[in-house]
């Protein structure tokens, strides 16, 4: 995700973008996303990197973190832009409380990516779906009748829409994103519980 918050800190810097310092929050969920990911790293090195414990612990961080930010944009403290209330932004200014959401959220799927790659599954990034399809047609194997990795790769991808496509639905049917939220949450925690039976490598 951090490719497209790029190119919006780029083009905010030329003085292009739709609202004032609209690049504010990109630069926010960089930022983030790379202290998350030095964060998480270091915690999986320190307590094992496949130990039942540091996976348990990483998944409850995460769930943590999203269960913070569902509190507060149903508490009101995040701006209804973000929670998707009736209430709009009509000037285009940038609302800086919406940068709480995103510290949370960009240290989350920091959290994310680490784990999937101290699991040893790189074919899976889980928070970027172009270069997992570029590898999923490139595959030389693509065809084979047994391919643990493409078939990985292909359930991810299958997994991220069905999800997209979920989350509209509850958005569009609730006109806030509070909902979707606290079901990430939710499966963030059965994750962290199911990591309690995972045998330790």
């Amino acid at each position: 995700m951090q490719t497209g918050n790029t190119i919006f800190v780029g083009l905010g810097a030329s003085g292009q973008g739709s609202r004032a310092y609209g690049w504010a929050g990109s630069l926010t969920a960089i930022g983030c996303f790379v202290v998350g990911s030095f964060l998480f790293a270091r915690l999986h090195r320190t307590l094992g990197a496949r130990r039942r414990g540091s996976l348990m612990l990483s998944f409850a961080i995460q769930a943590g973190l999203i269960i913070l930010t569902a509190g507060l944009v149903q508490g009101g403290v995040v701006s209804s832009v973000l929670a998707g209330g009736e209430n709009s932004n009509p000037k285009g200014t940038h609302l800086w409380n919406e940068e709480i959401p995103i510290v949370l959220l960009s240290l989350q799927s920091a959290g994310q990516i680490v784990a999937s790659r101290t699991l040893g599954f790189n074919e899976i990034p889980t928070v970027v779906i172009t270069s997992l399809l570029c590898d999923l047609v490139s595959d030389p194997k693509l065809f084979l009748l047994r391919n643990e990795k493409r078939d990985r790769r292909v359930i991810a991808f299958v997994l991220t829409l069905v999800g997209a496509i979920i989350g509209g639905w509850m958005t569009k049917a609730t006109q806030q994103i509070v909902p979707v939220l606290w079901l990430s949450a939710g499966l963030k925690l059965v994750l962290a519980g199911s990591w309690g039976f995972w045998k330790t490598v």
